[in-house]
């Protein structure tokens, strides 16, 4: 019988980490926090002076695993988590008109009707951003294009629907979660092995861009909106290639980003319009994409 080959003259960290856990005869000394192996010892690593080790442990176990999973490229996904599925809004809905008719005068439950009715509105960009992660999913891993993965916070909404999309014709996806005083958990439509947990936004943001070949961006919030500029910013500055940014909904981005002031106030460019593509339907958003890297479509 052959022997194994070993990996150098010194055991691995596994397995120096396994020997240290079977240790016998606890004493002062072993029983000590100083004597625990560093990378074992979490009350170390959460040290305030350990923040640039974490930065970096957060950064590359992400990148790492994507490309023990052979992840390439990406299409990044971004919209508020609070854009319900047609069938949530309905149901909201008609639970806003129940309130509203208990009590006409109840000014936050107007309010909630409002609100409501406005989300069935916006309804139809779950179902769209559903529909991109299909056209996408379906054409780079079924048709073999290219090899695109749908890329999102993983989170409910616009995130839950794009994640979604790529199961329903048996792809995976990408989900980048994010530790927040309101726990929130992954959608299920995540790929279980590409859900990544993140403490910091900054590394959290630079996967997002990582791989990236284009952004699709749905209405959103204040953190849709982060994500957004910060992106427009880089290309702007050239600190990266330029990549398509389509923008679902022109109603909805014309009444709160108003470009045409920036240019008129001297703020921007006005050739820095053009980093922005505003689409309405997922056929639309994915031609373009098509169209920049000269895909079939």
């Amino acid at each position: 019988m052959s022997k194994s080959i070993r990996r150098g003259p010194f055991p691995s960290a596994r397995r120096e980490a396994l020997a240290a856990g079977r240790a016998r005869g606890l004493s002062a000394q072993t029983a000590s926090p100083s004597y625990r192996l560093a990378f074992e010892d979490v009350d170390f690593l959460l040290r305030q002076d350990l923040r640039p080790i974490r930065l970096q442990l957060e950064l590359l176990k992400p990148e790492l695993l994507q490309q023990q999973h052979g992840i390439k490229s990406t299409v990044a996904v971004f919209g508020s988590a609070r854009i319900p599925s047609p069938d949530q809004a309905a149901a909201a809905l008609a639970e806003a008109e129940a309130a509203v008719a208990a009590k006409p005068k109840d000014h936050e439950a107007v309010h909630r009707l409002a609100v409501a009715r406005r989300m069935v509105t916006n309804s139809r960009y779950y179902d769209e951003a559903r529909r991109f992660a299909q056209i996408v999913t379906g054409a780079c891993s079924t048709d073999h294009i290219c090899d695109f993965v749908i890329k999102t916070g993983a989170g409910p909404g616009v995130m839950e629907a794009a994640n979604r999309g790529a199961a329903d014709v048996g792809g995976k996806s990408i989900g980048l979660n994010i530790v927040l005083p309101m726990e929130q958990d992954p959608n299920s439509y995540v790929t279980p092995d590409l859900c990544f947990r993140f403490h910091y936004f900054a590394i959290r943001k630079m996967h997002f861009l990582t791989r990236s070949k284009a952004l699709v961006v749905f209405p959103g919030g204040l953190g849709t909106m982060d994500e957004l500029f910060e992106a427009a910013t880089l290309i702007q500055t050239k600190k990266i290639e330029p990549l398509p940014i389509l923008l679902f909904g022109r109603e909805y981005w014309n009444r709160v980003v108003n470009l045409d002031v920036m240019v008129d106030e001297g703020m921007i460019s006005p050739g820095d319009r053009d980093i922005f593509t505003f689409v309405e339907t997922a056929e639309e958003a994915w031609s373009h994409i098509a169209e920049f890297y000269h895909l079939p479509h």
